[in-house]
């Protein structure tokens, strides 16, 4: 596994994450009312100091009221403006020490403001859903925001009993007392803190997997109204589970669970062991099964792999993209060359101003850094031949399970697992905005 890095802040978001520490454990403790649309929550936070002594550091949290922090157990001195929240010990913690951190908070939870919108905690018209994908953890915890500081999670939520809460993880328990019941999580892989997952809704919960076949269990919490609709949609999840284990190595959590909420989103959310479709995304006629792929790659690509900051998200997406084209591959569909083919003569009708390999802020979610990623996985399949490409994928997958990654990192991965030099061809689609030939089809 890779090591986690706390040298710098993220170039994208410098506001976001604090490198002079990393925390190794959360332990949540919320109680959520769905019509009020009210939070309140305590964290326990285990972290470890960086290698100077830390006479400060800060949390991300959005515009709640700070009841209390602790600091190992004492009150300490705070202040927090502007989505942080600044701790200063009564004297400097001694480089390496390991420290604790409560915070209590309440408020009215809602989206944070981004080059993209509203992004993080969203109030549905009945319950509510994460979707914190770059910065929008805040929106509903204190946390060090940033890609490459993972950590476990421990999520205890009380809400009306008429909810279901689903979160990455594994469930622990689910108590009834009265009218409320609280849901208890353990998702014990080291986990960036906006791949943190939660939904609160009315849901029927049904099993997608075949409880006696063995392999990695999959659960699905959907409407009830859509449920016949979905059953046909996502009836091959099961089997796409099944490839990417074959082709990028075992899966690297405990447990696989989809949410379907039951008003329209513009995209699905993956989060760790956890994505969400909208209501939009279950027609009866699998027309959203290349996103069900994407999001259930993004479990390898992105959750288990992570990047250790922003400028990498290639490193997710393309993955992702490519695992469309595979399972379009595999399945029946079009092959991966013809997908290829086709962004291809898309990217060529597009500006060609975007560098992968540090696309920028205003680029990061571009449909062509998708795209583009995808052909890049592809050139590197037909530069190193169909043996060679999936063993360095799944040695990709092993050497960095649950650990963060770079460009560089990946790039000289793949040079260990080529014939001949993939300097080139890595230059012409990484670093070069131009867009080069299409690929010859793998073999």
């Amino acid at each position: 596994m890779s090591g986690q890095r706390t040298a710098a802040p993220d170039p994208y978001f410098p506001d976001n994450g604090d490198p002079r520490y990393r925390a190794h454990r959360y332990e949540l403790a919320l109680e959520y009312r769905p019509g009020p649309n009210r939070l309140t929550g305590r964290v326990r936070i285990s972290a470890i100091a960086g290698p100077a002594a830390l006479a400060e550091f800060h949390l991300n949290l959005a515009d709640f009221k700070v009841g209390r922090v602790l600091l190992d157990g004492r009150a300490a001195h705070y202040t927090h403006r502007a989505g942080r929240l600044r701790v200063r010990p009564a004297k400097p913690l001694p480089p390496g020490a390991a420290f604790t951190v409560e915070v209590h908070w309440s408020g009215n939870p809602k989206p944070v403001r981004s080059p993209w919108g509203g992004i993080g905690w969203e109030e549905l018209t009945d319950g509510a859903l994460v979707a914190s994908q770059p910065v929008g953890a805040p929106s509903w915890y204190p946390c060090n925001d940033r890609p490459a500081d993972k950590a476990s999670y421990h999520i205890s939520l009380n809400t009306p009993s008429a909810y279901t809460v689903a979160a990455g993880g594994r469930l622990l328990t689910r108590t009834t007392r009265a009218s409320t019941s609280t849901w208890v999580y353990e998702q014990s892989a080291p986990t960036s803190s906006y791949l943190v997952g939660l939904s609160v809704g009315m849901y029927r919960t049904v099993p997608l997997d075949d409880p006696g076949a063995g392999g990695v269990p999959q659960t699905a919490h959907v409407p009830a109204r859509l449920l016949p609709r979905f059953t046909h949609d996502f009836a091959r999840q099961p089997a796409m589970m099944r490839l990417f284990e074959e082709l990028f190595g075992p899966y690297p959590f405990g447990e696989y669970t989809v949410v379907v909420a039951d008003e329209e989103l513009d995209v699905p959310v993956e989060a760790q062991g956890l994505s969400a479709f909208g209501a939009n995304h279950v027609d009866g006629a699998r027309g959203a099964e290349r996103l069900v792929a994407h999001e259930l790659a993004h479990q390898w690509f992105g959750n288990s792999v992570t990047v250790a900051d922003w400028r990498h998200i290639w490193l997710n997406e393309g993955f992702a993209k490519y695992a469309e084209w595979l399972w379009s591959e595999r399945s029946g569909g079009r092959t991966a060359h013809e997908l290829a083919a086709a962004a291809h003569r898309m990217l060529a009708s597009r500006p060609q101003d975007l560098r992968l390999s540090d696309p920028g802020r205003r680029l990061m979610f571009d449909d062509r850094l998708y795209e583009r990623g995808g052909l890049t996985v592809h050139a590197l399949r037909s530069a190193l031949g169909d043996e060679a490409f999936f063993r360095m994928l799944r040695d990709w997958t092993a050497r960095h399970r649950h650990g963060v990654a770079t460009t560089a990192d990946f790039t000289a991965h793949v040079s260990r697992h080529a014939a001949a030099p993939t300097d080139a061809v890595c230059a012409s689609w990484l670093d070069e905005p131009s867009l080069p030939p299409l690929p010859q089809p793998p073999h």
